[in-house]
Formats: structure tokens, sequence, C-alpha cells
């Protein structure tokens, strides 16, 4: 998938891609700088071959999170690119490949894009979500899903929630989001049996429906879109709250049963 995103200014080329059985693999090329960036690599091969497509060269490299799945392929792809490889800071004696790494919180510009490195915790405790504000687009590794969040392993369900509420408040709601799995369909069968009066949410279920049975993929979405039907981000929403027997209970103990709730779903 290719798409052009614009924010306050930086423009930039974006090509989405599978890996592995549901993975995704993302590039960001920015024209200006001639750079381009890989977030987190499943698999090497992907990666390889769009950017022989597009002739774009990898210069960098954003990773998420240290499970396998989305670092295997690294450090052969910086062996094949000479890319520079950027991770979170707890995992920098965990990941192999990494030449550098932050902390949540922490600014910096990579290939000419300014981005903000997102703490964002509970799926694992490294996690770091990736914004680039100037460019309109985020990568939420396996935290925020769309219509969905990813599993909580090891943090706790507070912590997620905070990580998701976090994103919620900053980042904008015209925000493209990519994130590391296409679970969208799974995820939204499932938001339908919390959030069963939202005409938003079922408009977009059949949206969903038609882009899996055309073999599209459901990603980007918005975080207008996340605000609007993702269960796991509206845990303070009254009507999800009296669904669930919980009007005015605390949104973090709200989403937890939300999580639980999923994690039993089939």
């Amino acid at each position: 998938m290719s798409a052009d995103g614009t924010g306050t200014g930086a423009v930039v080329e974006i090509r989405q891609f599978g890996c592995l059985e549901d993975n995704f693999g993302v590039l960001v090329h920015v024209p200006e700088t001639g750079a381009t960036i890989a977030f987190d690599v499943p698999d090497q091969g992907p990666y390889v071959a769009a950017l022989a497509e597009t002739g774009w060269t990898l210069t960098d490299i954003l990773i998420t999170h240290h499970h396998w799945d989305h670092v295997q392929g690294l450090e052969e792809l910086k062996r094949q690119t000479g890319a520079r490889a950027i991770g979170p800071a707890l995992s920098r004696d965990r990941i192999e490949g990494l030449d550098d790494w932050v902390e949540g919180g922490a600014k910096l510009t990579v290939g000419g894009l300014a981005f903000q490195a997102i703490g964002t915790p509970g799926h694992t405790l490294d996690q770091i979500s990736w914004w680039a504000p100037d460019a309109g687009f985020a990568h939420t590794g396996d935290t925020l899903f769309a219509l969905g969040c990813g599993r909580v392993f090891e943090g706790d369900m507070e912590m997620m929630w905070t990580s998701l509420d976090r994103l919620a408040r900053m980042l904008p709601l015209e925000t493209q989001i990519y994130c590391g799995h296409e679970y969208t369909l799974a995820n939204a069968r499932f938001a339908l049996t919390i959030d069963p009066d939202n005409a938003a949410l079922a408009e977009r279920v059949r949206q969903i429906e038609a882009l899996r049975a055309a073999g599209k993929p459901t990603l980007p979405t918005t975080m207008a879109e996340e605000l609007a039907t993702n269960p796991f981000l509206r845990a303070r929403d009254p009507a999800i709250q009296r669904h669930l027997g919980m009007s005015g209970a605390d949104p973090a103990e709200v989403f937890a049963e939300i999580r639980r709730r999923k994690d039993s779903f089939r």
C-alpha cells in the first residue's frame, strides 16, 4: 500500500505490506532528504522487496518493542542496507542490532523527520509508539490496533489503559495510525459485543468486512476513527459502561473488563 501523508508541513510517502502471517511492514520515505525509515522488521525479505520496487534506500529503522515478530529480521536487514537502528532503552541489551536507544518522552530527528517517542507500556514494558507530528502519522506497534489493543503481557491493566489514554490525548484526530498486525476483522466482531448500539461502529464493521473480502488491508486508521469506534479507548463512555453493568466505574476498571473479555473471545 502506498499513501501520502501530510501534517503541518512534512511530506512523506508510506508503503505498507504484509510480513509473516499477519504482521505489517511499514516504510516511510522522505523525498526532501532522500531518507527511508522502516518500522520494526518482522522479516527482512518483504522489506528488501519493497525497497527494490520503490527504489528507495533504507537509512533508518525504528523499533517499537522486543517481541521476536517485530525484530527477527533486524540484523539481516541492517547487514543488507547499512541502516541505523533505534529502539527502546529498556531493551538495549535484549534487541540485537540496535545502534541507539531512547526513553519514552524523547524527541529526536530521524531521516529529517521530527519524532516523539511515546512510552506506551502494557503489552510489553519497553513498548515505544513513534509519532511524527509534522508528517501526520504514528506507528503504535502492538499497543493500539484498529478497533483493538495488544494483549497485556508484561505490564498490568492499569498501565495499558494509561498508555492507550495517553495516545488518545496526544495524537490529533487526523493522525494516520499504523500498527503491527492485521487483526481488525476479529477486533471488529468483538467490538460489537461491547458497543452494540454504536451506529458508527456498525458501519465501520461493514466497511472492514468488505475490505477483507477483497483481500485489502484495513490500515491505516485514524485517531478520530478509533475514538469513535474502538471500545478499548471508550472505557469512559456511559453506554459501554451500562452495557457492562459498570456505570460510573473507574475507566481503568472498565478497560480491564473489556480486555479480559477479549482474551477469551472466540
